[in-house]
């Protein structure tokens, strides 16, 4: 099958493990962040850059290339590390998420913060319902003219099939943090049968297919903030087994209160087998690193490294800060002293303030360059305090200096 994981060093104490994830066009070392590449691009990057800053594998969205070009027109170039010139290891999602998100209209994050429950049908202020859920799918309207499409379970698996990535992910129903009790249990269950469904169309177009390198398929882990929904839905999806086909791994969704995020993690990994990964959809913040990862995370991908820079943010090991104000007009060092990456080796922080002043695109690709940099990189340094029994000590040392230098930035 050309797909495989084996489990490398464990955290003492927690879940938390290194391994490898060998897949039909490389290895993925564990711990990693899959750099998020949409569209099939990293946002203004040349693949070349993202391979130079270190990313492993990237992921691109399966709802947005299903709209544009067409996952046909993607299958005929050779697939999507073809299409976008990455040789490396590719993932697609299911296009779950982006329904919700459009659907819905909440933040495109997977832990969030709530006050309060509301109504099954909770959608965000100021926004317009562009997603239906029924049993069998779920109904919308593409974001970008309005026009009406249906995703299934088959459908999913078909563009995904198309997209062929080597790993892809189950077609879910994603609630929020703000949908009721009731519809979360409901959501579960349609999100098992769902799972069921993809699995045997995975098989069918597998063994159709023929030729093709082996799709990893992950199944998708559901059940919002309630341990026995989690617990439930990780067992569930643990055990299935459809004529021979099982999942090769799992997506830990749906949103997550960030303050138990470690908890909420823990629940679903115990109920879950030990030689296959865990990829968690929607993180890239430092402490949600550390605490997913301690809980047995293995790989994670979220658009926020890119997206922040885009509007002049930066990441450094002593915090996050802008680049656009006032006192970097004349700032001649570095984005981050220190940093290895192509813009902090070339440009200062006086120069990407121009740029971002004069509206210039350089200012979008020097950012996300760094910004992708110093993700894939923190990481990379998990994994390694990992393997040598550091740790904790790491995570306290890095999230101290972090978090004492955002406060005075």
């Amino acid at each position: 099958m050309s797909f495989s994981f084996e489990v490398g060093a464990r955290i003492d104490g927690a879940p938390g493990r290194t391994g490898v994830i060998h897949t039909p066009h490389g290895d993925i070392e564990t711990p990693a962040f899959i750099v998020v590449g949409t569209k099939a691009t990293v946002k203004a990057v040349l693949p070349e850059a993202v391979a130079d800053l270190g990313a492993q594998a990237v992921l691109a969205n399966a709802y947005h290339l299903y709209l544009q070009p067409g996952s046909d027109v993607v299958d005929e170039a050779g697939g999507l590390g073809r299409f976008m010139n990455w040789p490396g290891p590719t993932f697609t999602d299911s296009g779950g998420f982006q329904v919700m998100s459009l659907g819905a209209g909440f933040k495109k994050v997977l832990a969030m913060d709530t006050e309060g429950l509301q109504d099954d049908d909770v959608i965000a202020d100021g926004k317009t319902r562009r997603a239906l859920v029924d049993e069998d799918g779920v109904t919308f309207k593409s974001h970008l003219n309005g026009d009406p499409h249906r995703f299934t379970p088959e459908v999913s698996m078909r563009i995904q099939h198309e997209l062929g990535a080597d790993i892809m992910f189950a077609f879910d129903e994603l609630t929020t943090l703000m949908n009721t009790r009731e519809y979360q249990e409901a959501s579960v269950e349609r999100t098992h049968r769902w799972a069921v469904r993809c699995l045997a169309e995975h098989r069918r177009l597998t063994e159709e297919r023929v030729g093709k390198p082996y799709q990893a398929l992950f199944g998708v882990v559901q059940g919002a903030q309630y341990e026995d929904l989690r617990r439930r839905a990780a067992r569930g999806l643990a055990e299935l087994e459809v004529d021979g086909q099982r999942f090769d791994g799992f997506g830990l969704g749906g949103a997550l209160e960030k303050q138990r995020l470690g908890e909420i993690t823990r629940w679903m990994v115990e109920e879950l087998p030990d030689d296959r990964p865990r990829h968690m959809l929607g993180l890239s913040e430092p402490d949600d690193f550390f605490a997913a990862i301690e809980m047995g995370g293995d790989t994670f991908d979220c658009v926020n490294p890119s997206r922040v820079a885009r509007n002049g943010a930066i990441y450094t090991a002593d915090g996050r800060y802008n680049v656009n104000t006032a006192r970097h007009k004349r700032s001649f060092v570095p984005l981050e002293e220190g940093c290895d990456c192509y813009t902090c080796r070339h440009y200062t922080r006086a120069y990407v303030h121009h740029l971002f002043k004069g509206k210039e695109m350089l200012a979008s690709t020097l950012a996300t360059i760094h910004n992708e940099r110093f993700t894939v990189r923190l990481v990379d340094n998990i994994r390694a305090a990992i393997r040598t029994g550091d740790f904790h000590a790491y995570r306290d040392e890095f999230l101290g200096r972090f978090y004492a230098g955002a406060a005075t930035a």
